[in-house]
């Protein structure tokens, strides 16, 4: 720290004075990129160096700065440069770094709050030869205490998942939340593929993460429905509302992508609330609209099949119906105290269209023992039945005398004045989830109707 600013710029092609002492054009160059301001003090209070960052704060140019004792009469007000001075060079006295914050003058008069880091530099005998200064504004420092004391929070204290995703699509820092909700340890997580975290979802989340890396994030949250990989082998939807932000290097001249920012929260809740709400709301709609289309009907049984139409739309992919006519025995296939089961009315079978009656009707349909029709019948109830071990889906629906693509079945009874009028079925294929307990409630409420209009066809009939 011995060599002063002045020596250290004079080398060739500054001025045209002289070289330094070996290698001051490295430490001049050293000290000018540095982004902080720095300033350098030998045992006497002068002041050694001065870099460009320093001249960009307070103004002073290095050679106006290099040479002078103490900051008095022009980088501090003179009421304030003892005490400036004595705190700055009492760190010859004490080992490691010592943090102030003094109001500084600028060249043009104005005041500027620094903070600053000082500590004492050792000449060759080992002891204390000078200090230097290492400074910045304040304002500057407290934006780069938050960005730190952000980034600190989120990883430790968020509620949000918070993942750091390197350009390799692969996890570099993850957070307690994240990790609890990709069921893995925050250090096991680290440097996986994504698609040993995940069971689903990973195409969607590994294009959007592409998206963020080559254009940038987009402009609103993305749901993302997932599964995480679990030893216990059960794969549970969730859905993560999920933000992402592009990572880039401060240090480079152009953007260049660190990896990515993710982070995310748990809404399947709350998305699953929404969905059954306009699954509600839907079916609500298509049995208003069943039923003003079934007033219009002359023929009840007309009236009938236009139930089956508008409950099939978004629910099931067939739909079947039988009705129950008296004086069947045993004997020939059906149960329920004599009842027999007439196939009525069915859906196409090859590809969708409206329900229609089937031509050639009147024989009973030879369900076996224990068919879910049947079944249905016996509980005055609803049955829900899926192809599961049994077989392939084909023969599973073959041996119930089902279309051949049907892999989940969901048989209710129609009940009209007591009396068991006939059995709806609603066929859904593989591709469809099986049905479930509040989609047995809707094709009750649909057989509610079908039975009143079945009934008055029979009634007319008689």
């Amino acid at each position: 720290m011995s060599a002063s600013r002045s020596e250290i710029t004079d080398a060739p092609g500054a001025g045209g004075r002289e070289s330094g002492p070996p290698g001051a054009d490295l430490l001049a160059a050293l000290l000018d990129g540095m982004d902080a301001a720095l300033c350098a003090f030998d045992a006497a209070g002068v002041v050694t160096h001065w870099n460009r960052e320093a001249e960009r704060i307070l103004g002073w140019s290095a050679r106006e700065a290099v040479g002078r004792r103490g900051f008095a009469g022009w980088a501090v007000r003179s009421a304030d440069a003892a005490e400036v001075q004595g705190r700055l060079m009492a760190a010859m006295e004490a080992p490691g770094r010592q943090v102030h914050e003094f109001a500084l003058l600028r060249k043009d008069g104005g005041r500027v709050l620094v903070r600053t880091q000082s500590a004492r530099v050792l000449g060759g005998d080992g002891k204390p030869a000078g200090v230097y200064c290492a400074f910045s504004e304040v304002h500057t420092q407290i934006d780069l205490e938050r960005s730190i004391a952000l980034s600190e929070a989120l990883f430790e204290e968020a509620s949000w998942g918070v993942v750091l995703v390197d350009v390799d699509l692969r996890p570099a820092v993850v957070n307690g939340e994240a990790a609890r909700a990709l069921a893995a340890g925050r250090t096991s997580a680290l440097g996986r593929p994504l698609g040993e975290l995940l069971e689903q979802g990973v195409e969607e989340l590994e294009g959007a993460l592409h998206h963020v890396l080559a254009e940038g994030a987009p402009r609103g949250l993305v749901d993302l429905w997932v599964a995480v990989a679990s030893t216990g082998g059960r794969e549970q939807r969730r859905c993560w509302r999920s933000g992402f932000v592009r990572l880039a290097s401060p240090l480079a001249e152009e953007p260049v992508p660190l990896g990515v920012g993710w982070l995310f929260h748990d809404v399947t809740d709350a998305k699953l609330a929404e969905q059954e709400a306009n699954r509600l709301r839907f079916r609500s709609s298509q049995l208003h609209r069943a039923g003003r289309a079934a007033s219009e009907c002359e023929d009840p049984l007309e009236a009938a099949t236009a139930y089956l139409d508008f409950a099939l739309a978004g629910f099931a992919d067939h739909a079947l119906l039988d009705v129950a006519e008296g004086g069947g025995a045993d004997g020939d296939g059906t149960e329920g105290g004599g009842e027999r089961l007439v196939r009525a009315v069915a859906s196409p079978a090859g590809a969708p269209g409206p329900a229609a009656g089937v031509s050639g009707g009147g024989l009973p349909v030879r369900y076996a023992p224990g068919h879910p029709a049947l079944q249905a019948v016996e509980r005055l109830g609803s049955v829900r039945a899926s192809a599961g071990a049994e077989g392939t889906p084909g023969e599973w629906a073959e041996r119930r005398q089902w279309p051949e693509d049907a892999a989940h079945a969901l048989c209710t009874v129609l009940r009209s004045r007591g009396r068991t009028v006939g059995v709806l079925t609603f066929l859904r294929g593989a591709a469809r989830p099986a049905f479930e307990r509040p989609d047995a409630v809707y094709a009750e409420s649909v057989a509610v109707l079908t039975a009143s209009a079945l009934d008055l066809a029979q009634s007319t009939g008689d």
